[in-house]
């Protein structure tokens, strides 16, 4: 291949991307992200190429992580004069995301991102696409076969745990029988599973610290003040508390507040603005949240426009994106907070 190929194969506009933090920046209010999120202009951003198009579906936007998904990625399409969106109403139903993906498929797109629903109900439909010529760019909640997507981008749920873990160890490890809760999401779903899991094996680092009791919440303000109740009424008084999800954290500090607690630090999770406007302010319990982030999306849209143009990822030396790409767990505190601001969702 002759060396001009070879270069214009190997630019892509996707080194924006991380050096925005839209690859190291959760989970699941129906405002939008910040208009400063990390979904703005690439700053290595090259020329325009092939025209692509682009099908993006998702579930409904019920929840600010959600809602701040489909923002980014918006916005991030709007960068690139070369790329247009077709993006459809987002459905929790999974037959109504199904026939979404038909009808994109049908309008023969160039490449699809999709963030199912169900990743395991949605498997057959990416199957379809792939067969169809269409690569499937698949957004966190994965398929069940690898056959359904050409390439996965996503977060860490364990990571999450694992890092709020860390950190909660390192606040507490010089406190003798020091005592930790947790307010889990929806135990229903496999990545409230990860996200314990991978608490509980950072703990296990620090034989002075004892999880004292778990509640598992919804993933809403609502659940998340009603279980924080019963999680303090419960227990007179313990050190640190993670709380799996920034929404419904929102209820959760309401319940502190009533209760007049203030013994205990809590680390949040996902990375709302609000989380970290709390975080930043540093006039409650909460010192930290562990992200999951939103700004995946736009990333999602680079890899989408770079497959439909046939390229790869600027700073990797090989011509193909990867198959797969983790996102990191960061902690945010008070120390880094203002970097993570504009990531935040509402």
């Amino acid at each position: 291949m002759p060396e001009k190929n070879l270069t214009s194969r190997r630019r892509v506009l996707f080194g924006a991307a991380i050096g925005a933090g839209a690859l190291v920046t959760g989970c699941t209010s129906n405002a939008s992200s910040s208009d400063e999120s990390a979904a703005a202009a690439p700053e290595t951003a090259d020329k325009p190429g092939k025209p692509v198009t682009i099908g993006f579906a998702g579930p409904q936007a019920d929840h600010g992580w959600l809602n701040a998904i489909n923002e980014n990625a918006t916005r991030r399409a709007e960068q690139y004069e070369d790329v247009t969106l077709e993006i459809t109403e987002g459905s929790n139903d999974t037959a109504t995301q199904i026939g979404q993906i038909t009808t994109l498929i049908n309008k023969k797109v160039d490449v699809l991102v999709i963030l199912p629903a169900d990743g395991k109900a949605l498997t057959q439909t990416g199957l379809e696409a792939m067969r169809a010529g269409i690569p499937v760019v698949n957004l966190d909640r994965i398929f069940d076969s690898p056959q359904a997507y050409r390439c996965w981008i996503g977060g860490d749920n364990y990571g999450m745990g694992l890092n709020a873990g860390r950190y909660i160890g390192e606040r507490l490890k010089d406190v003798a029988d020091a005592k930790v809760v947790e307010l889990a999401g929806l135990d229903t779903l496999e990545l409230t599973k990860q996200r314990t899991r991978g608490f509980d094996d950072a703990l296990s680092n620090y034989p002075n610290i004892t999880k004292v009791a778990r509640q598992a919440a919804e993933f809403t303000v609502e659940s998340g003040q009603a279980k924080m109740a019963q999680l303090l009424q419960a227990q007179k008084d313990f050190d640190a508390l993670w709380n799996h999800d920034d929404d419904q954290g929102v209820g959760a500090l309401r319940a502190i507040e009533q209760a007049g607690r203030d013994e205990f630090v809590m680390v949040g999770g996902a990375g709302s603005k609000s989380a970290m406007e709390a975080i930043q302010s540093d006039d409650s319990v909460l010192k930290a949240t562990v992200l999951y982030p939103p700004t995946m999306a736009a990333s999602a849209i680079d890899l989408a426009r770079a497959l439909g143009q046939g390229k790869g990822v600027s700073g990797l030396a090989e011509l193909e994106i990867p198959s797969s790409l983790t996102l990191y767990s960061a902690i945010v505190t008070k120390d880094n907070v203002e970097d993570y601001l504009p990531t935040g969702f509402i």
